[in-house]
Parts: C-alpha cells; structure tokens; sequence
C-alpha cells in the first residue's frame, strides 16, 4: 500500500482552515476575535453576577450593553498596539490588556446595587478591583472560539521568537 492509499500524505489541516501564517496574521485575527467578543462578555458577566447574586438583571441590561461599547472603545486601541508591537518589545500579554476590561462589567454590578462576592484570600488578593470574580483566567473564558486563537498566536509568537534567536547564533 501506496501513502497514497493510506491517506498518510494528506494535509494536517484542511485547506479552507484559517491557520494563520505569521505571528502578525496571528495577532489581527486574535485582536479582531477579543474586541468583537467583549460586548457580549460584558454584557453576560452582568447577567452572570446578577443570576449568582439573585437579582434580577433586566434593568441593567442597557447599562450593560453601553459599557461593553466603552470597553471596546478604550481596551480595543491598546489591545490593538500590543499585538502590533514587535514580539521582542512586548512588555505585556493580550490576556492581561483584556483583564483589564473587568471594571466595564464591575461598574455596571456596583452602581446596580448587585453585591459582591465573598472571594477567597488568593482571588481577593491576585485581583483586588474585581469583587464579582469576573476576571478571565483564559481567552476563552471571554469567548470560547478566542482559545485556539489565543494558542495560535502564543504559538507564532513563540516560533518567532525562537527563529530570531536561532539567526542570531548562527551569527
């Protein structure tokens, strides 16, 4: 039998599959996905917090949905230039850019009346401006097709970066 026959020589990965191809191809698609998922994540980390708390979210709901439009105006730019930062000047990760949208939802919950969570010692600790413990541990905790992004992009990143260091002592 052939590898023809058995398959063996067919592509890993189909070719309509959008794998990016470059750590920049990596970083837009991860960018575009995280800023079209965060006014849904806002506006369900609202509806969450409320369900937990026993409240009831239906009036907050306007609320919700603007503040998801101001998160994506003032976490999108700096997600944005993050991603279009060299890989060897990144001081930051996306996830940590977009841990910052939590107070967008927070403010939303406090103004609401809606109370806090008792958090353990590490969460009130590690993340002391989010008493409703809605910080994303993950991308796909924001939006579940944000994970293999998120991976994809660590990935070409780390190819990158480990490329570059080859070149360098092949010098």
């Amino acid at each position: 039998m052939s590898v023809t026959e058995t398959g063996a020589d067919a592509p890993a990965v189909p070719p309509d599959a959008s794998v990016p191809r470059s750590v920049d191809e990596a970083a837009a698609l991860l960018a575009d996905g995280a800023i079209a998922a965060l006014p849904g994540w806002v506006e369900r980390c609202v509806v969450e917090a409320c369900e937990r708390a026993g409240v009831t979210a239906q009036e907050l709901g306007e609320l919700a949905q603007a503040a998801g439009e101001q998160c994506v105006a003032e976490i999108g730019p700096p997600l944005r230039d993050l991603l279009a930062t060299d890989v060897d000047e990144q001081q930051t990760t996306p996830l940590s850019v977009l841990r910052g949208a939590v107070r967008f939802p927070t403010e939303v919950l406090a103004d609401g009346g809606v109370p806090a969570l008792e958090r353990d010692d590490f969460d009130a600790s590690r993340f002391p401006d989010d008493p409703y413990g809605l910080t994303p541990a993950s991308f796909a905790d924001i939006e579940p097709d944000l994970g293999p992004m998120g991976i994809a992009w660590g990935a070409a990143k780390a190819f990158e970066v480990l490329q570059r260091r080859r070149a360098e002592g092949q010098r």
